[in-house]
């Protein structure tokens, strides 16, 4: 967790009760667990606001899905390289009854693109 070891995180705390000092330390004590508290109820508040606005459906959902530690790069990867292509995706491009619909005319030899220059 940010980069620090546990010795580490000793050395700060102590650093910390140092520069705070043994008069104010209860009211920062204090004021710590207020912050958590309020930060536990505000979470516990957003996630019951969430439920009740996305109904009974949210507990339908199967979370682990969409979990993005169960995606290794590889494996992907290696699927995508094993598995078949579809073969209608592959003729469709040489298919003229399934060609592009916004194609609607050919240019002719020498003539210029249309230009709109309120687009550049």
């Amino acid at each position: 967790m940010f980069g620090i070891n546990g010795v580490e995180a000793i050395v700060l705390v102590l650093v910390v009760m140092l520069l705070i000092g043994p008069e104010r330390l209860p009211e920062y004590a204090e004021k710590l667990k207020e912050l958590v508290k309020a930060a536990k109820r505000y979470a516990t508040g957003a996630s019951e606001d969430l439920k009740e606005t996305l109904g009974p459906e949210i507990a339908d959902v199967d979370w682990s899905r969409f979990d993005p530690r169960q995606y290794d790069p590889r494996t992907i990867v290696r699927q995508a390289l094993l598995e078949d292509d579809d073969a209608p995706a592959a003729s469709s491009a040489t298919d003229p009854a399934r060609r592009d619909e916004s194609v609607t005319a050919r240019l002719a030899p020498g003539q210029l693109a249309p230009f709109d220059a309120e687009s550049t």
